[in-house]
C-alpha cells in the first residue's frame, strides 16, 4: 500500500470512468448534503449501515464530530452533492492503536473507482491518527467492498457467524478485514 494522502487537503481526482470528484474533509456546512446523500441510498444499502444516514439526529452527530481528535471523516463531492462518505475512528482504551473504517458510495458512483479513491484517503487519515492497525467490518454479501479493501492489502482476519442484524431483523455473517500499518 503506497498511495495514501492526508485528509487535510481537498483534492480533485478523475475516476477511471472519466468523471471527476473532489474529496475533502466533512465540514459543518455539509449537513443538508449529507442528509440528501443518505436519502438517495438504495434501501438495500440501509440494511447494512452502522449509521442511519436518513436520520437527522445521526447526521447531526456526524457533522458535530467533524473536528473530533479521534475521528476523520471525508466526503466525495460532485457539484456540491455528496456521492461518497468515509471515516476512520480511532478506538478507545486498549484498542487505541486500531482504527475502524466506514465507507459508503452512492449507487450511481459504484464501479467507477471512487470506492478505491476514498479508501486510499481514509487509510491516509488513519496514518494521520497514528493508528497501527486498520479494520473494516462488512457482511459476506458485500463482495464489492471486500474487493476494494483486499486490493489495498487488507486480509480477512475473522468471520463471525450470524453476528450482524440488519434493520429487517435478519442475521448475517460478518467479516473482519484488517491491515497492519508499517512503522
Amino acid at each position: 500500500m503506497t498511495q495514501t494522502q492526508s485528509i487535510a487537503a481537498p483534492y480533485t481526482t478523475t475516476l477511471r470512468d472519466g468523471r471527476a470528484v473532489t474529496i475533502r474533509p466533512l465540514a459543518e456546512e455539509d449537513r443538508q448534503a449529507l442528509h440528501n446523500f443518505g436519502m438517495a441510498l438504495p434501501e438495500n444499502d440501509l440494511l447494512y449501515l452502522e449509521d442511519d444516514f436518513q436520520n437527522q439526529d445521526i447526521i447531526s452527530r456526524l457533522i458535530n464530530a467533524h473536528a473530533a481528535e479521534n475521528w476523520r471523516q471525508v466526503v466525495a463531492l460532485d457539484n456540491n452533492h455528496i456521492v461518497a462518505y468515509g471515516a476512520v475512528r480511532q478506538l478507545p482504551g486498549w484498542f487505541s492503536h486500531v482504527g475502524d473504517i466506514q465507507l459508503v458510495v452512492s449507487d450511481a458512483w459504484r464501479r467507477s473507482g471512487l470506492g478505491t479513491a476514498m479508501a486510499w484517503k481514509i487509510v491516509g487519515s488513519a496514518r494521520d491518527l497514528g493508528v497501527k492497525k486498520i479494520i473494516v467490518e462488512m457482511t459476506e454479501k458485500q463482495t464489492a467492498g471486500q474487493a476494494i479493501f483486499q486490493r489495498l492489502g487488507f486480509n480477512v482476519e475473522g468471520n463471525l457467524q450470524k453476528h450482524a442484524c440488519d434493520r429487517s431483523g435478519h442475521l448475517h455473517n460478518l467479516l473482519l478485514l484488517s491491515y497492519h500499518i508499517e512503522e
